[in-house]
């Protein structure tokens, strides 16, 4: 069995238990053979953190089983899916700063593909990477398209899952799943590698409960790999994705906790901020379709409003940049998880709604 990190390999031949020890070689291979994605780095003792929601690291293996080796940073408990052959297996819990071996068991000899999705979001501290034994590392799938999604708390699969710890019990990350949310799941359907971009609370011009005053906002901390001011690397450029999605605006149109000032909805500073945002992500991706999502919890006038926003933001780049940007209003609200945001299987309805949508923005032109 090997035991792969990033760029390294150590081989033990199995003659016997004693030869074994004498026959442990050394080999480089191709950081290819796993490949990380989403919000996430390598460190520098070559292991990767996985930073943002559903961020991962994938890899195929040969052999019926494989050992992985995880460690989160989180004071409180973190969240990790693991995914083989692109079935979702389950959620884990991991705590505690030591690093852990998983042992899963596999269902083919020759290949499998085994995935390990972050959960929770940047906020919950980084899942780090150690490596995996296995019989053999085998090359990587590299898929034709590329989806970033960026949002507030619906795009991290926040309150989506209460298989563990029920809603209103336990801390905010433990009903987390950020790979069976919407955007995760509609990339894989589209056999799409995707990055989401998301944070809890998070708006265009203001956020949940603050007015900007206190809270960074989306445009403020997307630049930033681990999306907020207080950690400023930057967000790399080596993922160019064909689509960006953007559903911001739920948390623009909150009433707020009722108790801290909320001033009332400012369409113009909404959609000023917007298009500069939009604006960025050519800038970022001079060749990335953008797709505006209307909100999936928003109804009545609420939607209404952020649909005519929206429709304003396209007819602006329409008009001043000769761009398409294509609108998706969404016509149901899913209120069924944890705190009226979408259950898991509403992520499921959600991402079948949105196929066909983004299916059309992929067809090469």
């Amino acid at each position: 069995m090997l035991k792969f990190g990033l760029y390294s390999v150590v081989l033990m031949v199995l003659f016997s238990c004693e030869e074994a020890k004498k026959q442990m070689l050394k080999y480089q291979f191709s950081n290819e053979l796993i490949k990380h994605s989403g919000r996430s780095e390598v460190l520098t003792d070559q292991s990767i953190a996985l930073i943002g929601s559903a961020a991962s690291v994938e890899f195929n293996v040969k052999g019926d089983s494989v050992n992985i080796y995880l460690q989160t940073e989180s004071s409180n408990r973190n969240y990790y899916v693991v995914s083989v052959n692109d079935v979702y297996k389950k959620r884990y819990k991991i705590e505690g700063d030591s690093i852990q071996k998983i042992a899963l068991k596999l269902p083919n000899l020759e290949q499998n593909t085994i995935g390990i999705y972050k959960a929770t979001e940047a906020s919950n501290d980084k899942i780090i990477f150690h490596g995996v034994d296995a019989v053999a590392l085998l090359p990587i799938e590299v898929k034709q398209f590329k989806i970033e999604f960026i949002g507030d708390s619906i795009t991290c699969g926040a309150l989506s899952d209460d298989s563990d710890i029920p809603c209103n019990e336990g801390e905010y990350q433990d009903q987390h799943n950020a790979y069976l949310a919407y955007g995760p799941q509609v990339a894989k359907q589209l056999n799409a590698d995707f990055m989401v971009s998301s944070v809890s609370g998070i708006g265009m011009y203001r956020n949940w409960n603050d007015e900007n005053s206190e809270e960074a906002i989306m445009p403020d901390v997307y630049d930033y790999l681990y999306l907020n001011k207080d950690n400023l690397k930057p967000f790399n450029l080596e993922f160019q994705p064909d689509i960006v999605s953007i559903c911001l605006g739920t948390n623009d149109m909150s009433d707020g906790d009722g108790v801290k000032e909320r001033l009332p909805f400012n369409a113009e500073k909404y959609t000023s901020n917007y298009i500069k945002f939009v604006e960025g992500i050519y800038k970022r991706y001079p060749n990335t379709k953008v797709a505006l999502l209307s909100s999936p919890m928003l109804s009545g006038d609420k939607q209404k409003v952020i649909v005519a926003c929206l429709e304003q933001v396209q007819e602006h780049f329409k008009t001043q940049n000769d761009k398409d940007i294509a609108l998706f209003q969404f016509n149901d609200i899913y209120p069924h998880g944890c705190s009226a945001h979408p259950s898991i299987e509403e992520h499921k309805t959600i991402a079948n709604v949105l196929e066909p949508f983004f299916k059309t923005l992929l067809v090469k032109e």
